[in-house]
């Protein structure tokens, strides 16, 4: 039977734009529904627009309904190119999926939105009772150096990597080694500053909160020299970055100093409140040719909001 036409390439990398310069939840819901609903998924369509890897950035949304949203669709594909792979070894003449005015798409081993990981190597069964992952579940072998500190450091990445990971050992043993390598080489051994540094990424990819930091790596979007040069609030997560911008516009209306005055008019209305009895003050927080950024303060309730 033959479908409506899905999604191509061009529209979903429109709308994947749409996605990056999105400024509101609302904005992110109706872009990631639309996603969910008019594409129609191969493994094919996923490698070449990285449909899944833009995706799953917001896996860890502090928006629970866009994390929730994103977690379905990735489900949704993931069964409907595993359903594809069923029906392709069991009638290998018949496409699972058919496009109007376009040919079948062709059939691929498995849901993999990574672009970089071999789609042909098996899923590892992770351990029973929801346990992580780690070198000793897996059968990983990690003394491959005759240094018992780089062994450890290739060891403690590896742990952190797989943890909730789904992607194949041999994937997460590179990526282990990758890392371990490009900090020794750029330490210039196993120095201290080699040790600082293996610690400070470690704690960066197993913490809990951050998955998507370990996915990007094992997926390969962030290689091993990026993760090297980034800084922590590069590597931190989407909510701990959300925490960080709130605290700096707090920061922003907290730094008035002596000379910003501030001015009580009825011309702005709070948005919590209703009242109109605001005070404000303006200041210049970009480039010199850029308009003042307004400070506004609720004197009813409090409530406060900036503008340019």
């Amino acid at each position: 039977m033959v479908q409506t036409r899905g999604l191509d390439v061009k529209e979903i990398k429109s709308l994947m734009s749409g996605l990056e310069k999105a400024n509101t939840p609302q904005i992110t819901i109706d872009i990631l529904e639309q996603l969910k609903k008019d594409v129609v998924p191969t493994e094919k369509l996923l490698r070449e627009t990285k449909l899944g890897i833009a995706v799953n950035k917001l896996r860890s949304h502090s928006e629970k309904k866009i994390s929730e949203l994103v977690k379905s669709m990735i489900k949704k594909w993931k069964d409907e190119v595993t359903a594809q792979k069923a029906s392709s070894h069991g009638q290998s003449s018949t496409p699972s999926v058919i496009t109007a005015n376009k040919p079948p798409p062709v059939a691929a081993p498995s849901f993999a939105p990574p672009p970089d990981v071999a789609a042909s190597k098996p899923k590892v069964q992770r351990p029973p009772n929801g346990a992580p992952r780690d070198v000793k579940t897996d059968g990983v072998k990690t003394d491959i150096y005759d240094d018992r500190v780089r062994n450890s450091c290739v060891t403690v990445t590896y742990n952190a990597l797989a943890s909730d990971s789904d992607a194949h050992s041999d994937t997460i043993f590179e990526c282990s080694k990758d890392i371990e390598r490009v900090v020794f080489q750029n330490e210039k051994g196993a120095t201290p500053a080699y040790r600082t540094k293996m610690r400070s990424l470690y704690l960066n990819l197993k913490d809990a909160k951050n998955p998507n930091l370990r996915y990007r790596v094992v997926s390969g979007e962030i290689s091993a020299e990026r993760l090297y040069r980034m800084s922590a609030q590069e590597m931190a997560s989407e909510d701990l970055k959300n925490e960080i911008k709130r605290l700096e516009e707090k920061n922003l209306f907290n730094a008035q100093g002596a000379k910003e005055q501030r001015a009580v008019t009825d011309r702005f209305t709070c948005g919590k409140c209703k009242q109109k009895k605001v005070s404000y003050y303006q200041m210049q927080t970009r480039s010199a040719d850029e308009p003042l950024t307004t400070f506004c303060t609720c004197e009813n309730c409090g409530n406060r909001w900036k503008f340019s």
